[in-house]
């Protein structure tokens, strides 16, 4: 929509007065970026008191359970609100059925539990897919070559009620099934947990951008063919539309895109046509390609992070999933 004309021309009209200090450019600011907005990613494995890099995702550990106490304590004093677990599964557990992933004892449900016990007002997310369990690699059951949607909706409502259970606040249901949402929905309610949110996956892509991830979760080496069947076509944008209204319409109190950078038209889009908490995940290939840029010295590492996750809150979301969160939010502190 075309917008009137309610300035004067030049020279009365000069735009860069209001650019030409900083405290008058902090004043017209338009957009904010606060610790408040970020959700941090963090990769646990077993073991004791330990921390892996992730090669391919440098400043990236994975940690050991009883490490987390710590790094939620760190997000709590940053001003972060939420942590969200990724498990790297051993490979003795990952088996066809996936039924590590439900095991009230797994990887992630120990995290869960270990977190709100130690921190109990850091909000805890989690990821419900099976990819980390699964020995084909995939986000559902593999039958004959084929990922079976019913089933694998079965398994993710077992897995959801053993997260619910293990005291998480946020289920992030990734896998793009259909009627995934109306299901974990339907048992939150039947089994008490009216009180714990959906932070739907409704518009992920089937992108390129997920390299690292799989390597931080052990997926890569196990992953056999693609995930074109479920998720969406990068092409599509009517289609992303689509899958939030039909994920609202099932119980979903927030929605996602991924990945963020490529897909901030789609951000703009479900804001403005849905007005819900809108969020996106800035992925591991995201964040792996600018953190490499800036150690070769092509990028400022500090400004492209703080632009790139600015873009997000220009685009209408309320929050981002970032493996920056910690550094961002440490650089935003000093600045108050």
């Amino acid at each position: 929509m075309a917008r009137s004309q309610n300035h004067a021309s030049f020279p009365a009209y000069r735009p860069r007065r209001l650019r030409a200090q900083p405290a008058l450019r902090d004043m017209v600011r338009e957009n904010t970026l606060t610790p408040a907005d970020l959700i941090w990613p963090v990769f646990v494995m077993d073991g004791q008191d330990d921390a892996h890099p992730i090669a391919s995702m440098p400043g990236v550990s994975r940690h050991t359970v009883d490490r987390l106490p710590a790094l939620a304590a760190k997000a709590r004093s940053l001003g972060i609100p939420a942590i969200c677990i990724f498990p790297y599964t051993n490979p003795a557990f990952k088996t066809q059925d996936c039924a590590e992933a439900w095991n009230p004892d797994n990887l992630s449900n120990r995290a869960i539990k270990a977190i709100k016990s130690a921190v109990p007002d850091i909000m805890v997310m989690t990821d419900i897919a099976l990819d980390p369990y699964n020995i084909n690699g995939q986000d559902g059951i593999v039958r004959a070559g084929e990922i079976v949607n019913d089933e694998t909706v079965a398994a993710l409502v077992k897995m959801g009620e053993a997260q619910a259970q293990a005291g998480a606040d946020i289920l992030g249901p990734s896998d793009m099934m259909d009627g995934r949402i109306a299901a974990l929905r339907g048992m939150l309610e039947q089994k008490g947990f009216q009180n714990v949110n959906i932070l739907s996956y409704s518009a992920k892509y089937a992108s390129g951008f997920y390299g690292p991830f799989r390597d931080a979760v052990g997926a890569a080496s196990v992953l056999i063919g693609d995930k074109n069947t479920y998720q969406m076509d990068p092409a599509n944008s009517d289609e992303a539309m689509r899958m939030i209204a039909r994920d609202l319409s099932e119980g979903a109190d927030l929605v996602m895109v991924k990945p963020g950078m490529p897909y901030l038209d789609i951000c703009q889009r479900a804001k403005a046509e849905f007005q819900v908490p809108t969020f996106a995940y800035q992925v591991s290939g995201e964040y792996a390609m600018l953190k490499a840029a800036a150690q070769n010295g092509w990028l400022d590492g500090r400004q492209v992070m703080l632009e790139s996750l600015m873009a997000f809150k220009r685009a209408g979301c309320d929050g981002v999933l970032t493996y920056f969160a910690p550094e961002v939010a440490e650089i935003l502190l000093r600045k108050l």
